[in-house]
């Protein structure tokens, strides 16, 4: 009884990440169990760390899912990744089945519905275009509805546009509000309008450091952490690129990690996930952000009033 469960349990996840669309109802059917027995599949689904969302009537898995996440980071492509070989994709005037899976297969998987519409292409397109002229020209420039995926809000942003980065995909620029300087995802941007104002802060347009996480900033941002046998074979697997900040301790069961990082959150989720076998040393924002996340998880575990978002950024 239980070697079949597992084997619906298996079945259902295949089905959950197989790029189509399934009702409950139609999940039910293709694993022959009634609609009460799917919810308890799915409830153990989510028990085990997988996020299961469902938009309108359809399911499917968060590839940012607790587990998957690890394989995803493995095998499967990096949102930014996918986005880039999506725009090419999208740039072949070739018209075959082929061509039209792969862009729905990147659409559905990497949530990326909706960024590749003749409509959105063409925003993009002409917000390039005008953060390029604003660039050469020095002049400050008004992001109308920019939507951040951090504070979750959409509002106008005043910025000094000074460098495209990642195939024009992302902007950096200074904003006078917060006076710091930002990267803004270009595809965010609901239009670009160039005001009739100069660059008055040449000074503070910052260069970018790109921590092993492959998150980048303006900002070092000091950490240090006593990782166990596990935690030290991840991060080596993971970010082989951490080697040179390895250190073994004396007892030879323990290593040292010490690094500058360019935020908090690539080093942030290593360390939730593996808060057993990790003691952080340094630094006290670093503490508090961690401290921050984890009562964040607690307030949503709980179901009381949620907390503010730790801030990650400077």
């Amino acid at each position: 009884m239980r070697l079949e469960k597992f084997g619906n349990e298996l079945e259902l996840l295949l089905l959950l990440t197989d790029n189509n669309n399934y009702t409950a109802q139609q999940l039910a059917d293709r694993l022959h169990v009634t609609r009460r027995n799917l919810y308890y599949y799915l409830d153990y689904l989510r028990n085990s760390g997988f996020q299961v969302i469902k938009t309108g009537a359809y399911y499917r898995l968060d590839p940012n899912s607790k587990f998957f996440r690890r394989l995803h980071d493995n095998i499967v492509f990096t949102k930014e990744e996918a986005a880039y070989l999506r725009r090419m994709l999208e740039a072949s005037n070739k018209k075959d089945l082929i061509l039209a899976t792969l862009k729905t297969k990147l659409d559905r998987y990497y949530s990326l519905e909706g960024s590749f519409s003749p409509a959105a292409l063409k925003r993009i397109h002409n917000n390039v275009r005008t953060l390029k002229e604003a660039m050469e020209t020095q002049s400050v420039v008004v992001l109308r509805g920019y939507s951040s995926p951090h504070s979750k809000t959409v509002s106008d942003r005043v910025v000094e546009p000074y460098l495209l980065m990642n195939d024009d995909l992302d902007v950096r620029c200074y904003e006078m509000q917060s006076d710091m300087c930002k990267t803004f995802k270009v595809s965010r941007i609901k239009s670009v309008e160039v005001m009739d104002v100069f660059w008055m802060n040449q000074a503070k347009h910052r260069d970018l450091f790109t921590d092993i996480f492959m998150f980048s900033g303006d900002e070092k941002l000091p950490v240090k952490l006593r990782l166990g046998q596990l935690a030290y074979n991840l991060l080596l697997e993971e970010y082989p690129q951490s080697h040179p900040f390895l250190a073994p301790e004396k007892d030879e069961k323990h290593w040292i990690f010490k690094a500058n990082v360019a935020s908090y959150l690539g080093i942030g989720r290593f360390v939730l996930g593996l808060f057993q076998d990790i003691e952080v040393l340094q630094d006290q924002r670093f503490k508090q952000y961690i401290a921050d996340c984890v009562e964040q998880m607690s307030q949503k575990v709980s179901g009381s009033r949620p907390v503010r978002p730790p801030k990650n950024e400077p």
